[in-house]
């Protein structure tokens, strides 16, 4: 068992080479979560010492990789650059005036060997957009495509659980090395804590996180390229949507939604975001479809919205049993009817992607 006190006297021994101070004196870390055998924090600096800060990074690793009884560590580099704070009138009138006003553009970094990058979107939580993003992306590997999924739900990873996967990835030559389950190559914030862990961050520090994770995961190659990556969103359109979106060119995304008019509204306003942000919107899948939610609702909407209806998965135990178990239903019945619903979707997502 490690101990909380004996990460912190370890973290402290680190110097801040601004203040001269431990890195928790210093006030740099931030979100510290110590487990059984694991601990893990976010390092936050200002944007601009962000280089010179890698090495002290590595000496926080090394230092609480040394406390005895470590077996799994994380350390974050995260920046955060805040603004002066206005006075809240003249906030108020800037956000008004800013209404429709065309946004500046963000500078967009592809990840390295990546193809088309599909993001699953939801605008709600609770739909299953994970274990749809989950199945979809077997489907789509399933067509001879190299794929690969990130779980971008920082505060809600599921995709160790959905894929049968644990352990901290390797870190080698600078870059992460990602799991591999059901041909897939995969990434979670869940694989860098336990699943009873709590990620205590605050919306730029989760942000920067998978900023990290999408930028410094080795994908793919020069000679052997990933052709797709899925980007497992949170539930919402929130900082941490925006900075993904905006930071990562978006080849396309599909909007998953369940058929009552609750989830629908928000499956709206995440199409809303991503035409904002000149995203296309491939498509809308209907969720969990039968007697319970009804049936229908996500055809109607996508009519309405002008946008491909992708089809619709019944509620069904065993999507949800496979998933439970660590190998998702389009991996584990290939030749069954929700399979080949899945088989039918994929093939409308790699055709609006160009593959």
């Amino acid at each position: 068992m490690v101990e909380r006190a004996a990460v912190i006297a370890a973290l402290d021994a680190v110097i801040d080479p601004l203040s001269g101070q431990g890195l928790i004196a210093a006030g740099l870390v931030q979100g510290l979560v110590v487990a059984e055998d694991r601990a893990g924090f976010a390092l936050e600096v200002d944007r601009s010492r962000a280089a010179a800060y890698a090495p002290v990074r590595d000496a926080a690793e090394a230092a609480l990789k040394a406390v005895p009884g470590m077996a799994r560590v994380s350390v974050i580099l995260t920046t955060e650059a805040a603004p002066a704070p206005a006075p809240r009138t003249a906030a108020l009138s800037k956000a008004a005036a800013d209404q429709g006003r065309p946004k500046a553009p963000v500078p967009t970094d592809r990840p390295a060997h990546v193809r088309r990058v599909l993001a699953v979107a939801s605008g709600k939580g609770g739909v299953g957009k994970s274990t749809v993003a989950v199945n979809l992306a077997v489907a789509l590997s399933r067509r001879g495509l190299s794929v690969g999924v990130l779980d971008a739900d920082v505060y809600g990873p599921s995709l160790p659980t959905m894929l049968g996967i644990a352990g901290q990835p390797a870190y080698e030559d600078g870059a992460i090395t990602p799991h591999v389950a059901h041909g897939l190559k995969a990434m979670s914030v869940g694989l860098l804590t336990r699943m009873d862990d709590a990620m205590i961050w605050r919306g730029p520090m989760a942000s920067q996180a998978i900023t990290q994770m999408l930028s410094q995961t080795r994908w793919g190659a020069a000679e052997a390229p990933l052709d797709v990556l899925v980007v497992d969103l949170p539930p919402g359109t929130g900082d941490v949507q925006l900075t993904l979106i905006q930071k990562t060119p978006l080849d396309g995304a599909v909007i998953v939604s369940t058929p009552q008019e609750a989830a629908l509204a928000d499956a709206r306003r995440a199409h809303t975001l991503f035409q904002k942000v000149n995203v296309p919107t491939l498509g809308l899948i209907e969720n969990m479809s039968g007697d319970v939610f009804g049936r229908g609702g996500g055809r109607a909407e996508a009519e309405r919205l002008s946008i491909p209806f992708l089809g619709d998965l019944p509620l069904d135990a065993a999507l949800r049993q496979a998933g439970d178990a660590g190998r998702p239903l389009a991996a584990a019945d290939p030749s069954g009817e929700i399979a080949g619903r899945f088989d039918a979707i994929a093939a409308a997502a790699a055709s609006g992607l160009g593959l």
